[in-house]
């Protein structure tokens, strides 16, 4: 992972006016190439130009949305970086990126592309961002071959994941091989909602899949990784979700009843869902101080990431902010600002 080494340590000290790590921030390259062979690939991007400044990505002859140039260049981010304390950037494929809906060779060949922008954003970045790629996960084999790849070639820290592929939760077993890869190359992999579940139950406009669809169906990733028992088979791998967890914190002590309540959970988990949800990660975007601590209380002190969704408009404005009006203590100020996400990107380490 050399690639991720400039610039990424000693830049800690006490004092310093800019050190926190985002580990939750898109990228959108500034054009895409036609599908291999010009033939026309149903769900793959483009981008039109707005102005000067912002872009449309459209899908399927379809407007997506429209992004400012924050989204593929690196001097921007560095400016409001500085305004608002980030020392380091993890860069992660906006979502919709993912390609897993896409034919699968054409999907490799997307997330190859999003993956290379994102490198070259981190080699312009002076040290300060660091990749975190996607894979298609719709294909196991593809999507190993592309994590050595990111991680080996590219020195990436890990992998940007969705909260389902196609509508199968993150936690089914048929995904544990590429999750034992991440384990073993010391890969963080980082989930993100894409596309959730009961869109069909949201009464009002397109902007609540992101309000309110998201979170849900990041909960129930979250959920899925302990009642799959991913965590019992892997527990080195380092796993953290977006939003917050998403609703997985209000939904933990029902699953921690029904642990007890009923033979059939019990059977299937061998540790309590309270023990295995202290080992995941969450990132602190919930835009709320109480609920930010209630992270805190049920995750642990060691496991909550600053996280902010830059550069979208839905997002958090004042991060460093944010984690100091929710808690007193400078040394837990100080884990949830950088330490944490040093230890969840393997920064320790190199």
């Amino acid at each position: 992972m050399s690639g991720a080494k400039r610039g990424a340590t000693g830049a800690f000290a006490s004092g310093c006016a800019c050190c926190g790590i985002d580990i939750h921030c898109h990228v959108v390259p500034a054009h895409f190439p036609l599908p291999a062979g010009g033939a026309a690939v149903r769900g793959w991007p483009s981008v039109v130009a707005a102005d000067a400044c912002h872009a449309t990505v459209v899908i399927d002859d379809k407007p997506y949305r429209t992004v400012s140039d924050a989204c593929w260049v690196a001097e921007r981010r560095l400016e409001e970086m500085d305004r608002t304390g980030i020392r380091i950037q993890a860069l992660s494929p906006m979502p919709e990126l993912f390609g897993y809906w896409i034919e699968t060779n054409a999907a490799r060949d997307l997330v190859r592309y999003v993956n290379d922008a994102i490198a070259a954003i981190v080699g312009e970045g002076e040290g300060r961002f660091v990749g975190l790629g996607g894979v298609p996960l719709q294909d196991i084999d593809l999507a190993i071959l592309e994590l050595h790849r990111i991680v080996g070639e590219l020195g990436f820290r890990g992998v940007e994941i969705g909260s389902n592929i196609n509508g199968v939760p993150i936690g089914d077993p048929r995904f544990h091989p590429f999750f034992a890869e991440a384990e073993r190359l010391g890969a963080a992999v980082f989930v993100h909602a894409v596309r959730p579940a009961g869109m069909d139950r949201l009464l009002g406009p397109a902007p609540l899949q992101q309000v309110l669809g998201y979170p849900t169906d990041v909960g129930l990733a979250a959920a899925s990784v302990i009642t799959g028992g991913l965590l019992q088979k892997l527990p080195k791998l380092r796993i953290a979700f977006s939003h917050g967890g998403g609703t997985f914190a209000s939904l933990l002590p029902r699953l921690e009843q029904g642990y007890s309540a009923f033979p059939a959970l019990n059977e299937i988990m061998t540790e309590s869902p309270t023990m295995q949800a202290r080992r995941l990660y969450v990132d602190s975007l919930v835009f709320d101080a109480n609920m930010l601590r209630h992270l805190v209380a049920v995750f642990g002190e060691e496991r909550v990431l600053l996280g902010t969704d830059y550069p979208f408009n839905f997002r958090e404005n004042e991060p460093v902010a944010r984690i100091e009006e929710a808690l007193a203590d400078a040394n837990l100020r100080a884990r949830l600002t950088f330490a944490n996400a040093r230890a969840f990107l393997g920064l320790d380490e190199v």
